[in-house]
């Protein structure tokens, strides 16, 4: 672990102490676990502290876990990745926090501590259907108002649930049922009696 990060690692458990699941160092940067219940205070924390000073959010996405590790998981489903930047003391942290349940996953909104977080939010939302307490305009941003589902959940058909396309009778926009046939694309193998050779 190089200096930097040790540096980052000591702010980070000064600032947050117990409040830090878990801790882990992969490929040269640090990813912090928080509950739900701390996420909005400690993401704060980390703005305001002196020793931590991340002003900036970056990415903040959602992740479905259902098939992660071939289903040998068995965490929560849902989670929200944010990564912060710390200009001052140029560091970067992945900060994840886990939905507690499955059916609804609902974590704070990241709105009041950093504008950015508006956006990055609704298309969480609108993919995976993470709910964000606090979110004064939790609407989707990336699919179709009339949109059923969310497309980023493992669960989602790859072909959707309806299609929509224009239906010039009718002279409007028509939602149906998707009309493509499933197909098993195997790829096709051809090579020449003496491929290779001169």
């Amino acid at each position: 672990m190089t200096i930097k990060l040790e540096k980052l690692e000591q702010a980070l458990k000064t600032v947050l102490g117990e409040r830090i699941l878990e801790l882990k160092n992969a490929l040269g940067e640090l990813t912090i676990v928080v509950s739900a219940a701390e996420y909005l205070q400690v993401m704060r924390d980390l703005r305001d502290h002196s020793d931590t000073c991340f002003e900036e959010l970056i990415d903040l996405c959602g992740v479905d876990y259902s098939t992660y590790a071939d289903g040998a998981w068995d965490g929560s489903r849902y989670a929200v990745v944010t990564h912060l930047l710390s200009i001052k003391n140029n560091w970067r942290l992945r900060v994840r926090v886990f939905a507690t349940d499955d059916e609804m996953p609902l974590v704070s909104s990241l709105t009041d501590v950093w504008n950015a977080a508006n956006w990055y939010e609704r298309e969480a939302f609108d993919l995976y259907g993470i709910l964000f307490d606090g979110h004064n305009d939790l609407r989707r941003i990336l699919t179709d108002y009339g949109f059923i589902g969310h497309p980023f959940r493992k669960d989602f058909p790859v072909s959707g649930y309806v299609e929509m396309r224009y239906d010039a009778d009718q002279k409007r926009v028509v939602y149906q049922p998707v009309t493509i046939e499933p197909r098993e694309n195997t790829p096709r193998i051809i090579r020449e009696e003496n491929y290779g050779m001169k």
